[in-house]
């Protein structure tokens, strides 16, 4: 079987399904040979890149299947650097499948997912950081998530880890070459400047490391558990802020037994809202186990919205389960929910709390304060950062991994151990950094990668 990137290959790029146009890719040396005897219009094989050609696709048997506008990209001007064409046609399923059955019975091989992107990647158009934020690229649903996946595929990640991969390698050297001359008792690296050197890497590995939790409410969304008492209004809360009928909303206690989730862009950030199980002692198995897996998932909350049933709690309930709340260590607003029936000494003094939002979920009332409030709580601004994010767990992982190696150094170093155990621990740190942009690679690692992304990408 030959090498899979000497191959030209075809996949549909668009979302399958009717639609009104359709993009079909074909990319490899022998791109335009194969749209040459099928597309009848101008000879792709000789018009220049980067432009657009009418036409129509014919079959074997002479037949048009369909009027079609082809991209023309040449080597090395395009996204995959090879030859490449993009086919628009009608987005008929039928149409579709026309085309690449012809495309494929001329040579072409159906791609793999992400085949393109690793073929982008394999011929050097990018970095494997770079390919990577391609995906997250596609599948950004917010305003900060797009900037932050643009700035990765743009290099701002890979720069970062280039630095610090540059300073090491010549340390690194340096000291291979004092083990040339072991010897001769020649000292090329500085003890005291390798120490600086390290510590001022482990400064940018620990920023990165610890920009991770930000980096994962961006991209994932941020977790926000709204909790409280059965009938509270927490279903209720729920269908307003995602503006559905997601969750099933009753008079009768303990209609909500497991999570109900769905997600809102505010402000530029995605907040995945959980409704749950109301918190109360209970003999029915299923709903305390509701009640369990509630308090569970309260603990792993990015926030908490907690509801108070204005028009049936008293004020040493409220005053109970808030200081329940303070030991979970997780930011909490405190809302109360039915101000439009609610009891009016209850609604007097909790108007007069600070920290209390009051709110009518079932009239939509004041629900603006509290999307106002979560964007305060969780710092809004600080997702706006320019600073470079981390925002995937194998970036974590080998960062993780460089800073366990950068420490071995320190320790080697303060023990005073030899060079080639210290240029070990540094191979290892240049070893985890490079698997992060790739020059370090294997090819379970790239199958890994790639298989995630969408077939035509």
């Amino acid at each position: 079987m030959p090498d899979p990137i000497e191959n030209t290959i075809v996949a549909l790029s668009t979302v399958p399904g009717v639609s009104a146009i359709a993009v079909i890719r074909l990319s490899g040396p022998d791109t335009f040979p194969i749209m040459d005897r099928v597309f009848k219009g101008k000879k792709l094989g000789t018009v220049p890149s980067h432009t657009l050609h009418f036409g129509t696709i014919i079959n074997a048997e002479g037949a048009v299947i369909d009027e079609v506008v082809v991209g023309v990209f040449r080597s090395p001007q395009s996204y995959t650097r090879e030859d490449m064409a993009e086919i628009s046609c009608h987005g008929s399923p039928f149409i579709i499948k026309e085309i690449i059955k012809l495309l494929l019975n001329q040579g072409a091989h159906l791609a793999r997912p992400g085949e393109f992107t690793q073929r982008a990647f394999m011929n050097g158009r990018f970095d494997l950081a770079q390919a990577e934020a391609v995906a997250d690229l596609i599948h950004s649903e917010n305003e900060t998530a797009h900037k932050t996946a643009l700035d990765q595929m743009r290099g701002g990640f890979s720069s970062e880890i280039a630095k610090l991969r540059e300073s090491l390698i010549h340390f690194a050297s340096m000291i291979e070459l004092e083990l040339d001359f072991g010897e001769e008792d020649v000292e090329f690296a500085s003890r005291d400047d390798l120490r600086a050197l390290i510590d001022k890497i482990l400064l940018v590995v620990n920023r990165l490391l610890e920009s991770f939790d930000l980096g994962n409410a961006i991209k994932n969304g941020i977790s926000t558990v709204i909790a409280g008492k059965p009938n509270a209004g927490k279903s209720t809360l729920m269908n307003a802020l995602v503006q559905e009928e997601k969750a099933i909303v009753s008079e009768i206690p303990g209609t909500t037994r497991d999570f109900i989730e769905d997600e809102v862009t505010l402000g530029g950030l995605t907040f995945r809202f959980v409704d749950t199980a109301g918190l109360r002692e209970s003999t029915d198995i299923i709903e305390t186990m509701g009640v369990s897996r509630t308090r569970e998932k309260m603990k792993t909350a990015a926030v908490i919205i907690y509801l108070f049933d204005l028009s049936q709690d008293t004020r040493e309930d409220i005053e109970q389960e808030s200081a329940k709340l303070q030991d979970l260590s997780i930011p909490v607003i405190k809302v109360g929910n039915k101000v439009d029936i609610a009891k009016p000494d209850l609604l007097e003094w909790a108007g007069q709390q600070p920290d209390y939002l009051l709110i009518a979920a079932g009239k939509n009332e004041n629900l603006d304060q509290l999307k106002e409030e979560l964007l305060r709580t969780v710092s809004a601004e600080k997702f706006k950062t320019g600073n470079t994010i981390v925002t995937n767990m194998r970036h974590y992982e080998g960062l993780s991994n460089t800073r366990t190696a950068l420490l071995n150094v320190i320790k080697g170093l303060d023990e005073t151990i030899t060079n080639d155990f210290l240029a070990m621990e540094i191979r290892q740190a240049l070893h985890h950094l490079g698997t992060l942009t790739g020059q370090i690679t294997t090819d379970d690692l790239l199958q890994n990668i790639f298989s995630k992304f969408c077939i035509g990408k």
